[in-house]
């Protein structure tokens, strides 16, 4: 199995703050890992430069062949339109566009936008018949599957959720949790950050983060699910 990620000695100071410190970290295609820690333990940071949003201090990042941590903020726009798919604890939806089009501004900033491409998207998540509705008029659960659908559009390598349950009730985390299995057993590549212990036991390997440094990590369940046919 190859890496789709490795990060080593990755480090990110702002002013005397050593927010993360000598990270080493690989990820396999197909793997679902998760990051835990308490607040300020650097999850949101290595979250960012995963996904592109901010550059490490210094270290090396390996995404899918190409050394993200070289680029300029051109170079990681481009590897995070193409490469990466983002779900968000806020949802982040545009408020006076409907569920469809949400979906389809991915599109528009990647390639083309394809109505029929979102609206499969939707109905993958179980939307399709709220595809006019507008977020106002979605429970926090429905919102939350329009992000996975938008997420999944471009067909990204890898899958970054930053707490993707922490604004749902129970029923609803069941709901999106469920697609996220899915989605693993279909081989996609997912890295969640969480605070729930139950989140976390779903995935094949958990990485605690204390004070900017990896001090422990330890396999959730056997890998031997991962990639296999839905």
């Amino acid at each position: 199995m190859m890496s789709l990620l490795a990060l080593r000695d990755i480090s990110k100071i702002y002013g005397s703050v050593k927010a993360l410190q000598n990270i080493n970290l690989t990820v396999q295609r197909g793997e679902w890992l998760s990051i835990m820690g308490p607040s300020g333990s650097g999850k949101t940071t290595l979250m960012n430069i995963i996904g592109c949003m901010d550059k490490a201090s210094g270290g090396t990042a390996i995404l899918d062949g190409v050394d993200i941590s070289t680029l300029n903020s051109q170079g990681l726009t481009a590897i995070r339109r193409d490469k990466i798919g983002l779900v968000f604890q806020q949802f982040h939806l545009i408020p006076y566009l409907t569920a469809l089009e949400n979906v389809m501004v991915a599109q528009y900033y990647h390639s083309m936008p394809d109505e029929q491409e979102a609206m499969a998207a939707l109905e993958r998540v179980g939307l399709k018949e709220r595809a006019k509705h507008l977020p106002s008029q979605l429970s926090g659960g429905e919102q939350q599957r329009v992000c996975i659908a938008r997420a999944l559009i471009n067909y990204p390598m890898l899958i970054l959720a930053d707490e993707p349950t922490g604004n749902l009730d129970e029923a609803n985390e069941s709901i999106v949790l469920g697609l996220f299995q899915q989605l693993h057993r279909e081989g996609h590549t997912i890295i969640t950050v969480t605070h729930d212990p139950e989140v976390a036991e779903l995935t094949e390997r958990c990485i605690i983060l204390e004070h900017g440094r990896i001090a422990d990590q330890r396999k959730s369940r056997p890998i031997s699910g991962a990639g296999a046919g839905a």
